[in-house]
C-alpha cells in the first residue's frame, strides 16, 4: 500500500542530538538533522509546524532552507513543560524519568483517563498543560477537515495532506496519547524515540466520514541508518545496571 497516495498523514519528528546548555544542536546533531533532510525533502508536505524552543527550529531549518519552505511556529508544541515534585528527595522533576520499579507500582498510569490524578502528578501542572497539547493538535487537524469527536474523528474534509510537526519527546507521547487513547506515562517509559526520529500517524477512514489516525511507524531512524549514523544516546536510559556509564538514577 503506498501511505503517500490513500491518506492524510500527520509526521511527528523529534529535534535532532541537543546541546541543551545552548538550546541548540550538538555536532552530531547537525549532521542528523542534514541526514533527516535529505528523506524530508521528497515527500510531498503541505504545512511545516514548529516548536519555538532553538533545539527544533535548528533541526527543521536544514529541511526548510533546502525545500525553501517556512514553518509556523506553535507555542504548545515546546517541550511539555509540567514539572512534579519527586515524593522521594521534594525536588522538582520532568514527569517522564521516573524509575520503573516506581512508577510500575501505580495503577492510575496505566489508565488514559486517570494518568494525571496521583497527588504526584497534582503536585504540578501536569493536566493544564496537557491540555494545553489536546487543544493545540486538534484545532490544527481540524484545519485540514479531520474534528475529534469521542475516541474517533470526523472527517469532515477528507484529504491526502502530509503536515510535519518538528517538536520534542515528551510532547510528541502527550499528542500520541491524545490521539490514540493511551496513557502518557506509558509512552514516556515505554518507547523511545532517538533525536531526529520520525513517527508517522496515518487515517484510516474505512467508513465515510469516520477517521482514526494509525501509527504506521514510530521512532524510525532509518535516515540515519542509511548514513551509517549511529543513533544519539539521549532519550535512552541505562540499559543495562553493569554499565556504570550509563547508569544514573
Amino acid at each position: 500500500m503506498d501511505y503517500n497516495i490513500l491518506d492524510m498523514k500527520l509526521i511527528i519528528i523529534r529535534h535532532a542530538d541537543p546541546d541543551y546548555d545552548k538550546d541548540s544542536l550538538t555536532e552530531k546533531g547537525w549532521k542528523e538533522a542534514e541526514f533527516l533532510s535529505e528523506r524530508i525533502a521528497k515527500l510531498d508536505v503541505k504545512a511545516f509546524y514548529v516548536s519555538p524552543l532553538g533545539r527544533a527550529k535548528d533541526t527543521a531549518s536544514i529541511t526548510l532552507k533546502k525545500m525553501n519552505r517556512e514553518a509556523k511556529v506553535l507555542t504548545w508544541l515546546r517541550e511539555f513543560h509540567a514539572p512534579i515534585v519527586d515524593e522521594e528527595t521534594g525536588d522538582k522533576r520532568i514527569p517522564w524519568d521516573w524509575l520503573p520499579s516506581d512508577w510500575t507500582k501505580v495503577n492510575e498510569y496505566y489508565d488514559r483517563d486517570r494518568w494525571h490524578t496521583t497527588p504526584a502528578m497534582q503536585s504540578g501542572e501536569v493536566i493544564k498543560e496537557a491540555e494545553l497539547v489536546y487543544t493545540g493538535i486538534d484545532e490544527l487537524l481540524k484545519e485540514y477537515g479531520y474534528q475529534h469527536e469521542g475516541n474517533l474523528f470526523r472527517a469532515i474534509k477528507p484529504n491526502q495532506d502530509t503536515i510535519v510537526l518538528f517538536c520534542h519527546f515528551g510532547v510528541e507521547c502527550i499528542i500520541l496519547g491524545h490521539l490514540l487513547g493511551i496513557s502518557p506515562m506509558i509512552l514516556w517509559h515505554g518507547f523511545c524515540a532517538a533525536p531526529s526520529s520520525v513517527t508517522t500517524l496515518i487515517t484510516e477512514e474505512r467508513r465515510e466520514g469516520i477517521a482514526y489516525f494509525r501509527m504506521n511507524s514510530f521512532g524510525d531512524i532509518s535516515h540515519l541508518d542509511a548514513c551509517n549514523e549511529e543513533p544519539a544516546f539521549a532519550a535512552r536510559f541505562c540499559e543495562m545496571f553493569t554499565n556504570v556509564d550509563e547508569r544514573h538514577d
